[in-house]
């Protein structure tokens, strides 16, 4: 990838202003990308409608909820909750950029096309819960409000370099958590929904992690710092909703989510794809940034393992369980 835009020696000339003009070129030919590759699709097909049912209220035929009425399983139900509340605080994700990203040009364009795709996810995963009552819908409806009204603000906005690298992660370990979700979920029609959506997260990582590459290219140090601090402090979103700290010990049981995942399906990709760990020609601070980033991977490593050891221990446990029962 070339860059026209000039190349300044100093990263400290590199303002966030400044670095968002050089690189509008290679967002214009990313969101080209994306708009020639991305397929419409329409939420309602994907809901089962011929399995709702009106709830309780305004309607004298509504059903109440109950647990047996779901076809999803135990661990399917707690990662649909936590990924749908994930879904629901779009209005604070888009605020915060097109705060940092603005509105005018390719990047403004990107980042409505970007919230309107990722609209489509909270409306079908909601649609769906709903149809095929798999979850209580009064609790559901508590947590959205509980979320939402708390908002979101990234703890990885100290540049505009930092948000690039945390949401290129982050949709990477979004299209996982949805994808591994669906296999576990014991529905078809859920996998297949969650496939859908994965299949957008994809598309968006592949944005924002080709974006970091020509970052690379403009301000090698100030990229690899901020790879450095997003991968050391990363967080999903889903971070603070109500119950999450539980929610996520399961999900990692479960292996929808842990840190196994983490490591080999959502940071070691990027870092290979872009070479990270191992780009050259970079500065002092880049350097430690580089050597400290590589120390981090090789304890997210360890502490997957020992995390690995553990879950296999349990397994076998619960089948000698089974077979003595």
């Amino acid at each position: 990838m070339t860059i026209t835009s000039p190349h300044l020696g100093s990263s400290e000339a590199w303002s966030d202003a400044r670095l968002l003009f050089a690189l509008e070129e290679v967002v214009e030919k990313e969101l080209n990308r994306h708009l020639k590759v991305t397929k419409d699709w329409m939420p309602h097909e994907y809901v089962p409608w011929g399995d709702a049912r009106n709830f309780p209220g305004f309607f004298e035929d509504g059903v109440a909820w109950e647990p047996e009425q779901s076809k999803v399983s135990s661990i399917g139900k707690i990662a649909l909750v936590v990924n749908l509340l994930t879904e629901d605080n779009l209005p604070s994700y888009h605020h915060e950029i097109a705060t940092l990203f603005g509105r005018d040009g390719a990047w403004g364009t990107w980042v409505h096309r970007w919230t309107a795709e990722e609209n489509r996810h909270g409306i079908v995963m909601r649609d769906y819960l709903l149809a095929s009552r798999a979850v209580d819908p009064d609790e559901l409806e508590r947590f959205r409000m509980t979320h939402m009204c708390a908002g979101y603000e990234s703890s990885n906005n100290h540049s505009m370099l930092h948000t690039v690298a945390y949401v290129a992660f982050q949709e990477l370990a979004t299209r996982v958590s949805h994808r591994n979700t669906g296999h576990h979920s014991g529905d078809p029609v859920c996998d297949r929904m969650l496939a859908r959506i994965a299949t957008d997260e994809n598309l968006h990582m592949v944005f924002y992690r080709n974006l970091m590459g020509a970052a690379f290219e403009l301000t090698p140090d100030l990229m690899m710092q901020a790879v450095r601090d997003v991968v050391v402090d990363f967080q999903m979103p889903g971070t603070g909703m109500p119950g999450f700290e539980r929610s996520a010990a399961q999900m990692a049981i479960g292996e929808i989510y842990n840190m196994r995942i983490h490591h080999d399906d959502v940071i070691s990709p990027i870092l290979r794809y872009l070479k990270i760990l191992s780009i050259d020609g970079l500065g002092p601070e880049g350097l430690k940034a580089q050597e400290e980033l590589g120390l981090y991977m090789n304890g997210l490593n360890s502490e997957a393992s020992k995390f690995d050891e553990k879950l296999a221990a349990r397994k076998a446990r619960l089948a000698a369980r089974a077979a003595s029962a």
